[in-house]
């Protein structure tokens, strides 16, 4: 590599991107031990690694390469200001109601039915393993922590930086001790910073009662994990289902498209939902991220697929992990809604501090 070109890559990179895009990109060892979890083999889990059944699999180190060095990376300011303040949230909403308010890329406050719920918290500067490198927020959170009301719930997705900080878990432990959920083998890094963390671990079909009229299912998305250099697949990814009294709610922290397949699975196994939260940024160049992020369109295809009748949109605009320009992704989205008649009030692209108070639906 000429010293320009190295240079250069090593800029647009640093250690914290490979490490929160791709987790290490050395082969994996022959039968190498898993060091979070232990179970029997199963559809998704061969006895040392989670994997997609019917899937893809992560790209290795010379696609890494390849698209760092492919020179279609779009630069991003270095701030992107949200037009919404920070959000102060009610301590509990409860009856009909259901709130989102967007605190930035995966990170979300759901209050329903007297639960107040966060997905994937990242209150740190940066989706790193370090903090001199890798991806920086370009807005700050939308509700400050301290502003937060009591947390009951604590939804990790998966374990990569961008959804998993552990200096944000361990804060919201001594602030709130709230209820840690997360797929198989993420509780051994939970446990390495907070020891004494209550946490349920679910396999996906999982079904767990987690409080009055709250019911917590685990279901299959098209992702991967990793924390470093020698750990990938070693804990499972996975999306979730809250049935609740004021509807049921579809999240996803990650997932690339796969044809649909987890989408239609969904709408068949619980029906129709209110609201789904899907990612619909960080997706380019499609060739390398296809099989993790899905685009803008299919994020619309995805909410017809499940049936959503409303959608809050994230992963977009606060950490730069992949090429696209910081406002791509948006107008993406609305091309993808007004091709399909689709009101763009269904589809919320939320802003930190942005609060979207989900309407009703009819039964």
């Amino acid at each position: 590599m000429a010293p320009m070109n190295r240079r250069k890559f090593l800029k647009w990179s640093g250690i914290g991107a490979i490490a929160a895009l791709v987790g290490g990109f050395a082969a994996r060892g022959a039968m190498a031990a898993n060091r979070y979890y232990s179970g029997p083999v199963s559809d998704h889990f061969d006895g040392t690694y989670f994997f997609n059944p019917g899937g893809e699999q992560p790209r290795g180190g010379l696609d890494l390469l390849r698209w760092k060095l492919g020179g279609n990376n779009i630069a991003w300011p270095d701030s992107f200001p949200s037009p919404f303040p920070q959000a102060v949230p009610e301590t509990r909403v409860s009856g009909d109601r259901l709130t989102v308010t967007m605190v930035g890329h995966a990170a979300m406050l759901i209050q329903v039915a007297g639960f107040n719920i966060l997905t994937d918290p990242v209150w740190d500067d940066r989706a790193s393993p370090v903090r001199f490198a890798g991806p920086k927020r370009v807005n700050p959170p939308g509700i400050r922590i301290g502003d937060l009301p009591p947390i009951d719930i604590v939804l990790v997705t998966h374990n990569h930086y961008d959804h998993m900080d552990l200096e944000t878990l361990w804060v919201l432990q001594g602030r709130d001790k709230p209820h840690f959920v997360t797929p198989l083998g993420n509780d051994a890094l939970i446990r390495s910073r907070i020891a004494d963390a209550k946490i349920t671990v679910m396999d996906w079909g999982g079904r767990e009662d987690i409080g009055p009229g709250m019911v917590l299912h685990c279901e299959p998305c098209h992702h991967w994990s990793a924390r470093g250099v020698s750990d990938r697949r070693m804990a499972l990814w996975a999306a979730f289902v809250f049935e609740t009294p004021a509807g049921k709610i579809y999240h996803i922290g990650d997932t690339g498209f796969h044809r649909g397949i987890n989408y239609r699975a969904a709408r068949e196994k619980h029906g129709a939902f209110r609201l789904a939260n899907l990612p619909f940024g960080a997706y380019e160049p499609r060739w390398f991220m296809q099989a993790q992020h899905q685009n803008p369109d299919e994020a619309v295809e995805g909410m017809l697929l499940c049936d959503a009748a409303f959608v809050a949109g994230h992963h977009w605009g606060t950490f730069k992990l992949t090429d696209e320009g910081i406002e791509q992704p948006l107008a993406a989205l609305h091309a993808a809604l007004d091709a399909r008649h689709i009101s763009r009030d269904r589809f919320r692209p939320m802003r930190p501090g942005q609060i979207f108070e989900v309407p009703t639906i009819s039964v």
